[in-house]
């Protein structure tokens, strides 16, 4: 499908999100920057979130709306069938639960429209929870501009700068060189995505806060947690980094201490089997048994403390 140039493709991927929808999609169409088609793809919702999109068929920025038959249990497969419908020379996966500031598009697009090997461009963003803002990400320049590797090591290790997809838009045509495996997680196959496309060209951060990350009960993210899914998958993220030299087995190391400390006082939250395939996962890199049994002795003195 041939691009059309300036023009963002908006996939707007959505699960049972009917509370949030038409603030996000309002947000949208409230963009400062106006040259953009929105694809709505709903993964056979349950909820009423089909009779909330199907009220806004008729406006003139929606391309395509596609319900699902089946539920896919996957979004990266359902940002890949959005990809695959875009006409544009960028993407927007607008997450359907988030919304933003009318200027996201415009600031984003501000170095991309005339830097070809800008990969990606993204801005920081709030975390929400109700109505409460929990912590927000931070960048200390407005504007700049990485190298892609560089950007890998110091943004996207031990923990993914860009942590939700809302707060980026990319170019859609470097698409084809990134590898299809993060199709294959259920929870940071994200993470893996923007390795793979940072790959592709530099990377373009804004300081600006325009996005806002809504936390509830219903995000992908909190079953991952309370089940130990993102230790495997971060971890087996973090180790293909090291093997394709992504970073380096001193960095691998680091970014593997640090994911003991945060599992340790949480692991027995999880089922053993989990636990046992998360503590196989840290014996991949040599590790002190002194620094374990720190672990043990911190888990166990906040377990104290907490009585």
């Amino acid at each position: 499908m041939e691009e059309i140039k300036g023009l963002v493709s908006i996939i707007v991927p959505n699960y049972n999100h009917a509370p949030y929808l038409r603030q996000r999609l309002d947000s949208i169409f409230s963009q400062t920057y106006t040259n953009f088609e929105v694809i709505i793809l709903d993964d056979c919702s349950t909820d009423h979130s089909r009779e909330i999109i199907s009220s806004y068929t008729k406006h003139p920025k929606i391309s395509r709306i596609v319900f699902n038959e089946e539920n896919t249990g996957s979004p990266f497969k359902q940002w890949r069938k959005g990809i695959e419908l875009a006409k544009g020379e960028f993407v927007w996966i607008a997450e359907s639960d988030d919304w933003c500031e009318p200027t996201l598009l415009a600031t984003l697009l501000t170095e991309m429209l005339n830097k070809e090997e800008i990969a990606i461009s993204y801005c920081q963003s709030y975390c929400v929870l109700q109505n409460e803002i929990r912590w927000h990400s931070s960048h200390p320049q407005l504007i700049e501009v990485v190298d892609s590797f560089l950007f890998i090591k110091q943004y996207l290790t031990p923990n993914p700068a860009i942590f939700n997809a809302s707060m980026a838009i990319w170019r859609k045509k470097n698409f084809e060189k990134v590898s299809l495996d993060f199709l294959e997680f259920r929870f940071s196959g994200d993470w893996l995505f923007w390795i793979e496309l940072a790959k592709t060209g530099k990377v373009c951060i804004s300081g600006k806060l325009l996005n806002y990350f809504r936390k509830h009960g219903n995000d992908v993210s909190t079953g991952s947690y309370q089940t130990g899914l993102n230790f495997v998958e971060g971890l087996t993220i973090l180790k293909r980094s090291a093997d394709q030299g992504l970073i380096s087995r001193e960095e691998y190391r680091i970014a593997i201490k640090k994911n003991v400390k945060e599992y340790w006082p949480i692991k027995s939250g999880f089922k053993k089997n989990r636990q046992l395939e998360i503590e196989n996962m840290f014996q991949i890199p040599p590790s002190s048994k002194t620094f374990y049994v720190k672990c043990i002795a911190a888990s166990i003195w906040k377990s104290m403390k907490s009585k």
